[in-house]
């Protein structure tokens, strides 16, 4: 037998692992099951742009492509932003192999081993691991239920960035709360980030999924930190076509960065993934250059979606929906729960819904579960009577 064991670096035993996957594979039968524990939308990828990848597979694209994406790729981003009032200049540009990638990227070229970050909780899990997973210290600023919204405390996220702060992650609007930052709230981080030299990695994938006014640069845009901050700001931006144009298997996303970081991004993409599939680069052009009637028309379908589920539920004794401004998802409080995990365990057995325990989000999320709304309306109101019936002992 080896003397030593064969196992990985203890940072790694530390992550958390996926509750939402414990949930999904506890029950070996999933016939019949309406799963909503996911986060994508229950459409396939819009046809203009499958076309597009087709095309470029038929005409042999299948080479490696530049470390910072293709050029024609990183001008329609630029073109993207133009038409929602920004000026980003591809030279700000860099391509990368999904929003979870860019994340990735961000973390890896700004965080030694011990550095601080800071982000608000709940939170989508993957913000928290990575920076872990790299060596840093990861901090939490709740979000609570206030006036029917999640929402945070801004004097005390300002408070709590603080000038042994490295980076402060902000994923607005947010997974799983759909907490959505305001203009004003953008402007107070911002200013007191640049007060103290914080970084700002903003995670704004679902910026066209916003159904409420928060102060965004157009009518169905969330506020984004590009809209107020100079190139020269600690800010960087990260996007995805994944969830606007019902991309998630696609694995295709961006990041906006200030010109000085670009070099440091050219070399950290190179010796994570050299470059994104020339082919679904393609694809995302036409995403972006075609796409906005479909985003459009998205966010119209997921705003009545929202709309019903949470009329439906907040009718059940017991279980709270808050009505998000952003997002896919539902985060429903239940009233005295106090284990998430078991409780999503038996929906998913008595009542055969698919829903993700709160507690996958961090500890604050314990108490809570995360629907996601993206399925078509009947299936959606199918799923909202079976969670009638099971909180009601029915």
């Amino acid at each position: 037998m080896p003397a030593f064991p064969a196992t990985a670096r203890p940072a790694i035993a530390s992550l958390e692992a996926s509750a939402i996957r414990a949930v999904a594979e506890s029950l070996p039968d999933l016939t019949g099951v309406i799963p909503l524990w996911f986060g994508e939308a229950d459409v396939a990828t819009p046809r203009f742009i499958t076309e597009a990848a087709h095309r470029s597979l038929d005409a042999g694209e299948t080479f490696y492509a530049a470390n910072l994406g293709l050029r024609e790729l990183r001008e329609a981003i630029a073109r993207y932003n133009a038409r929602a009032g920004r000026t980003v200049p591809v030279e700000r540009i860099c391509v990368t192999s999904a929003g979870v990638n860019a994340l990735m990227l961000a973390c890896q070229a700004l965080l030694d081993p011990g550095d601080r970050v800071l982000l608000p909780t709940p939170h989508w899990p993957n913000l928290s691991e990575i920076p872990r997973l790299l060596g840093a210290a990861v901090e939490t600023v709740p979000l609570r239920l206030s006036n029917g919204l999640w929402q945070i405390g801004l004097d005390e996220l300002l408070a709590a960035i603080r000038p042994d702060t490295r980076l402060v992650i902000l994923n607005s609007p947010a997974n799983p709360t759909g907490w959505t930052l305001t203009r004003d709230e953008q402007r107070a981080v911002l200013d007191h980030c640049r007060r103290l030299g914080v970084w700002i990695l903003a995670d704004e994938v679902y910026e066209r999924l916003c159904f409420d006014d928060a102060g965004g640069s157009a009518p169905g845009r969330a506020p984004s930190f590009l809209d107020i901050a100079s190139p020269e700001d600690r800010l960087v931006v990260v996007n995805s076509f994944s969830k606007s144009w019902a991309m998630t298997g696609w694995r295709l996303g961006w990041l906006v960065l200030p010109p000085t970081l670009m070099p440091a991004f050219n070399k950290v993409t190179e010796y994570n993934t050299s470059c994104a599939p020339t082919f679904v680069q393609r694809a995302g052009v036409a995403a972006l250059d075609e796409g906005d009637d479909f985003v459009t028309a998205t966010t119209g379908t997921l705003r009545a979606r929202r709309d019903l589920a949470a009329g439906l539920l907040n009718r059940v004794p017991g279980l709270h929906a808050p009505v998000p401004r952003g997002a896919m998802y539902l985060f429903l409080a239940v009233d005295g729960e106090r284990d998430s995990l078991s409780l999503a365990k038996r929906i998913l057995r008595e009542a055969k819904v698919g829903l993700a325990p709160g507690v996958a989000f961090g500890p604050a999320g314990e108490g809570c579960l995360r629907l996601c709304f993206a399925v078509a309306e009947e299936r959606l109101a199918e799923a909202c009577g079976r969670l009638d019936r099971f909180f009601r002992g029915g």
